[in-house]
């Protein structure tokens, strides 16, 4: 293909990712290194019958000349991404120093907002990713084995969870687990305990936002398994199975290596999904005990007094989490494309 035809066929995708991502991105490392100009107060002094007392008031003409003039605000460098609502150095060189073991400094990093958001974070991520990709292709394989008059029903019911809206899903989940619900019900007869509550506890809470997150993200696998195995070669399965190879094996050293692309693939989408998890923390109205950083953005960004350079660098820093989190993936799939090559 020649320059010229690249450049007229690859420009109007270029200019979309330029004015839709990289502008975007641009402006909130910007605004993360910015922060709202403080108001310009005055002092009057105000004399009457009993004396004179001194009284502080806002300059409203020279706040708003002084953000008129300067419309990002205030430069402050690092210094938001430094402060206790997000890295923390500061405090977390006080909890090292006063902790006497790895334990006692993880648990005193819980009490930080940012860190205690990163943990159920990256536990979420590590999870839930690995267990729905298992669990996808255990359905694609149980799939594909089916008579073809059964797939159609089992697809279909198999999708539901897809279909269904991540918020509205976790409604219906939180619901169920309620003490009211047929499930906290069910808990409670198994347990012989009318007061255990799921949603008491971090722990149970914790593991019902996983079990959510691989009941709604295992159909996106098995849909991408179950079309990898319809490219599957007949002969190598033929091949295996004269050699004496059990259902095991052939799952093991033909199905798998042949779908290892598409796990790669998977795993690169549900990983930068995964890490931004915010809809299950909603619906399961579980503030108090499980945050993620998505949440932690869409809580500066909540309320009255809405923190713009707060959430910016929340922001970056999750676009720093997410490019860490796939390079290892990235980096082995440039292996694969070199070694091809």
């Amino acid at each position: 293909m020649k320059h010229k035809t690249f450049f007229w066929f690859f420009a109007p995708t270029g200019l979309a990712m330029l004015l839709c991502i990289a502008l975007p991105l641009v402006s909130v490392l910007v605004q993360s290194v910015h922060t709202p100009h403080d108001a310009v107060l005055i002092e009057t002094k105000n004399c009457g019958p009993f004396g004179c007392k001194m009284a502080t008031s806002i300059d409203q003409d020279a706040t708003a000349a002084l953000r008129e003039s300067q419309p990002l605000g205030k430069f402050v460098g690092a210094d938001i991404f430094l402060d206790r609502g997000h890295l923390a150095i500061s405090e977390v060189a006080d909890t090292w120093r006063s902790s006497d073991g790895w334990v006692s400094f993880f648990s005193g990093l819980s009490n930080l907002p940012f860190y205690r958001a990163m943990s159920f974070t990256l536990t979420y991520t590590f999870v839930v990713t690995p267990l729905l990709i298992i669990l996808g292709l255990m359905i694609a394989l149980a799939v594909n084995s089916l008579h073809r008059l059964l797939k159609g029903v089992v697809i279909f019911f198999s999708l539901l969870p897809m279909i269904v809206s991540p918020l509205i899903g976790s409604l219906v989940l939180f619901w169920m687990i309620d003490s009211r619900g047929i499930l906290g019900s069910a808990l409670q007869w198994m347990a012989n305990d009318p007061d255990l509550s799921l949603k008491a506890s971090t722990g149970l809470t914790w593991v019902m936002l996983i079990v959510y997150g691989v009941w709604h993200a295992a159909p996106f696998a098995f849909v991408v398994f179950y079309a990898g195995l319809q490219t599957l070669p007949k002969d190598q399965l033929e091949s295996a199975m004269i050699d004496g190879a059990t259902r095991g094996q052939q799952v093991r050293y033909v199905v798998i290596p042949h779908l290892m692309p598409l796990v790669t693939f998977v795993a690169l989408i549900q990983l930068m999904d995964n890490f931004r998890v915010f809809e299950p923390i909603v619906g399961f109205n579980a503030e108090a005990h499980a945050t993620s950083l998505s949440w932690f953005i869409f809580n500066d960004l909540g309320g009255e007094t809405r923190l713009f350079s707060s959430a910016a660098a929340s922001s970056v820093l999750t676009i720093i989490g997410v490019a860490i989190l796939l390079s290892p993936v990235l980096l082995r799939t440039w292996r694969d494309f070199r070694g091809k090559a």
